[in-house]
């Protein structure tokens, strides 16, 4: 993957990430996530659907008084009332939605591809007439035959169509999948963008982001946290990391803002950030281990793949059963206490002791007693 490849980045927080069973967000909580995701650089914010009702187009609305940097976009099926809908809340850019696949062309909507294909020109020369900005949305991409895709893209060409979304809606696909699937899209119709939108089932959504990438995409849809439908979608943090780490692409948002952004979704959402969460969870740069720790302890780049500091986290020495000598001093440092190579040595045993009898690492107020002398229980 070239460094000069422009990815951009189109958040669904606020529409798939709120289709999360349980999840709701009130108004004042979508204003407040829209305004991190904008102040870090995130290139489109996939805000609602208007036609759910008054209440969603209210805070569609409130968003577009925003004025912000990036782009707003609305969810809509295919059909002209929706697009009228989003049209009444200020939106100049919208997704119109098509299940593509025979399985939910067939069992789902109950109609045939000819007509897919007539309601996609019908809706699309509509929003085009009305000067929006369009996404042409694929549900159920992964299982589609890949020439009516080709063929539902030249439509979308055709009629002024920007994007086209390719979406696993069951989170079904593996990477090299993916990258097949998108790279023979891209190669068929190159004149229209191409988006993928990949859900977590397997584990595989930000895999797979990274091999539509890779096939030519150039939009990448994702959720903080990876919040989303069952599994939920590819995560931001994830994604945009990923990108830069291991893809050399910085597609230019402000990755210091993640730890606090994935707190506030994490609170808005009832859905709290596990600790070891991948890029933000709070103890992803912990080290206990002797050799790791000490390695870190030298030059954080021996264990740190990228700094803690670059997603707004801080490093964690952990005492505990597998700790060394460096790292227990460095433990003590951290809650105020020096002490030499030789007391860390004289106190290693107890730490490691102690760590087995309360399966887990050592507190500061367990390494303070420790210091003192001082028992610990259990209960402390």
């Amino acid at each position: 993957m070239g460094e000069e490849k422009q990815v951009f980045i189109g958040d669904t927080t606020l529409r798939d990430g709120e289709q999360t069973a349980g999840v709701v967000f009130s108004a004042r909580e979508k204003i407040s996530i829209a305004k991190h995701l904008d102040a870090m650089g995130v290139h489109e914010l996939e805000c609602g659907i208007p036609a759910m009702g008054e209440e969603e187009r209210n805070s569609i609305r409130a968003l577009v008084d925003l004025g912000l940097s990036a782009r707003l976009i609305t969810w809509n099926r295919a059909l002209i009332p929706d697009i009228e809908a989003s049209i009444a809340c200020g939106i100049k850019a919208v997704d119109i939605s098509l299940s593509v696949s025979d399985i939910m062309i067939e069992n789902k909507i109950n109609k045939s591809r000819d007509w897919v294909k007539e309601q996609l020109k019908r809706a699309l020369g509509f929003a085009k007439d009305k000067g929006l900005y369009v996404c042409v949305g694929g549900e159920d991409a992964s299982r589609a035959d890949t020439d009516f895709l080709i063929e539902l893209m030249q439509i979308a060409r055709d009629n002024g169509a920007e994007r086209f979304r390719f979406c696993d809606t069951l989170g079904i696909l593996d990477p090299f999948a993916m990258f097949e699937k998108v790279a023979r899209l891209t190669a068929a119709v190159p004149e229209i963008e191409v988006e993928v939108h990949t859900h977590n089932d397997l584990g595989l959504a930000t895999a797979n982001a990274l091999a539509g990438v890779r096939g030519g995409a150039r939009y990448i849809s994702t959720t903080v946290n990876g919040l989303g439908e069952r599994a939920g979608n590819a995560a931001l943090e994830e994604v945009v990391m990923a990108l830069k780490v291991a893809c050399g692409i910085d597609v230019g948002i402000d990755t210091r803002r993640f730890h606090a952004v994935s707190r506030l979704v994490g609170r808005a959402s009832n859905r709290e950030v596990p600790a070891w969460k991948a890029v933000v969870g709070e103890r992803v740069f912990s080290h206990e281990s002797g050799l790791h720790a000490d390695g870190v302890l030298k030059d954080p780049r021996n264990y740190e793949g990228f700094p803690p500091e670059a997603v707004g986290l801080t490093r964690h020495i952990v005492a505990g059963k597998h700790s060394g000598t460096n790292g227990i001093v460095e433990s003590y440092r951290q809650i105020g206490i020096p002490i030499s190579r030789e007391e860390a040595q004289e106190l290693m045993a107890k730490v490691r002791s102690t760590a087995q009898r309360i399966k887990g690492p050592l507190a500061p107020k367990d390494l303070l007693k420790l210091h003192q002398g001082t028992s610990i229980s259990l209960a402390a």
